[in-house]
């Protein structure tokens, strides 16, 4: 078994890893990495050579995971493409939505690359898409017929718990078995239940390491960080400021959404119309029409029908009057430059009013890491167009993540038992502990922190 990482660089990036068991091929994820522009931001598809790939898996549909699904496909044109039937529902909005940022990205930032791929070649990729059920063996090299002869290896999705549609895959050759964990939460969110792992053996497993540079404090529960919240939205409320809480449009928003509906269910919350972006909308929609697929809570809860949705219109963040409590649950989760959520942190981090409520991960690099590490009173750059700015709102962090803890996903490495484990999506110092820990706990498992493009033979 072969595994090649085909992440351009050595953080959480461009999630693609290229699999050969005997004589089969398959890429798992293909996403681009967030902080790099144009090409650069692609996976190392070229690693792949000259030889063929007979299909391509997908874990789930954020960016990082499959936004170079187009590209990909072009590269390997006999490939089939795999996801679950959830996934199924949600690609083709991301992907189409991806063209859209890049054509803004060439007009506004002069990327000539950009867009890597059109509308039309989302359209005419499309029917190669399959979308399964979870925990079904699916031969994912039959489409291509074994080069030897021999029967194709299988793959099966797991429910990671993460998002709408997100898998944990395990694949099952001749002699040897691995499982990709993918992006997976191992307790319960406000909507998704937790992750569906139970049984998983391999031989070989290739596991996130988002959070392993986060120690869970003992007393940490995901209730006190809900009553933290609410506490904050009423200190901001009698403020008469705002509320602003960035969230990636799939996934992050409608737990947020969720949890809000709930809070002013049960009389926590004042009812009040909560303004959302464009694409959160379009998400959330399928997150109600596809309630009855999915393994979640609150199966009654309608999001579009229990809150009062405001969509903000294009250019609506930078005009609108900032007073009176409103919430905005906006994308981008990063604050990436030209999104409502850093027009209106852009309005808002001087003004001691305002709030700015982070409940998901921002990378360091981006203005919503530069914000999250500024103190009070701290002058810092936002961003590029923003320049430098006074930080005076009150800005806080609520654990609300849809990412496994490290102590339980270190807990199911002892469940899988594999001889070797292969660490990634996660920052040098995450994958570290991982690996030390392993290491103390299982001395006799073999573990790899795979470089970008190179092969590790397991």
């Amino acid at each position: 078994m072969n595994i090649t990482n085909l992440n351009p660089d050595t953080d959480i990036g461009a999630s693609g890893w290229l699999l050969e068991i005997g004589e089969n091929r398959i890429l798992l994820d293909a996403g681009m990495h967030p902080k790099r522009e144009g090409r650069e931001g692609l996976p190392m598809f070229g690693k792949a050579g000259h030889l063929e790939v007979d299909a391509i898996a997908v874990s789930h549909c954020h960016h990082d995971h499959v936004g170079a699904l187009p590209v990909a496909c072009r590269r390997f044109p006999r490939a089939h493409v795999l996801m679950t039937e959830l996934s199924y529902f949600l690609v083709e909005r991301v992907l189409h939505n991806s063209v859209n940022v890049m054509v803004r990205q060439r007009d506004e930032l002069g990327i000539r690359e950009y867009p890597l791929y059109s509308h039309d070649e989302v359209d005419e990729i499309a029917p190669q898409f399959q979308g399964f059920k979870y925990n079904r063996g699916i031969e994912w090299a039959a489409f291509q017929k074994s080069r030897a002869g021999a029967p194709s290896p299988t793959l099966e999705f797991f429910d990671a718990g993460h998002t709408l549609g997100s898998a944990g895959i395990l694949l099952r050759g001749k002699k040897e078995t691995m499982f990709y964990t993918g992006d997976v939460c191992f307790h319960d969110q406000t909507i998704l239940r937790a992750a569906r792992f139970d049984g998983v053996k391999a031989d070989v497993l290739l596991m996130e390491t988002t959070r392993g540079n986060r120690k869970t404090p003992g007393d940490f529960t995901r209730e006190t960080e809900i009553g933290r919240l609410v506490e904050a939205i009423h200190a901001a409320q009698r403020r008469k400021g705002c509320i602003l809480i960035p969230s990636f449009a799939l996934g992050r928003t409608q737990e947020m959404l969720a949890l809000l509906a709930l809070l002013m269910r049960e009389g926590k919350l004042r009812p009040q119309p909560i303004y959302i972006g464009g694409l959160g909308r379009v998400f959330t929609e399928i997150y109600d029409l596809e309630a009855h697929r999915t393994n979640r809570q609150h199966l009654d809860l309608q999001l579009n029908e229990a809150l009062q949705l405001i969509v903000l219109e294009k250019g609506q963040a930078e005009k609108m009057k900032l007073s009176g409590g409103k919430i905005f649950v906006i994308t981008a989760g990063m604050m990436s430059e030209n999104t409502a959520a850093h027009d209106l942190a852009a309005r808002m981090i001087g003004d001691e009013r305002q709030s700015i409520f982070f409940v998901g991960y921002a990378d360091p690099d981006s203005p919503a890491g530069r914000l999250r590490a500024a103190k009070h009173g701290e002058t810092f750059v936002f961003s590029p167009s923003a320049g430098r700015m006074a930080r005076q709102c009150d800005m806080q962090e609520f654990d609300l993540t849809a990412h496994a803890n490290r102590e339980e996903l270190l807990e199911f490495v002892g469940r899988v038992s594999p001889r070797a484990v292969l660490l990634g999506h996660g920052d040098e110092a995450a994958r570290d502990w991982f690996e030390e820990n392993i290491r103390e706990r299982w001395p006799k498992i073999k573990i790899f922190q795979p470089r970008p493009g190179v092969m590790i033979s397991v």
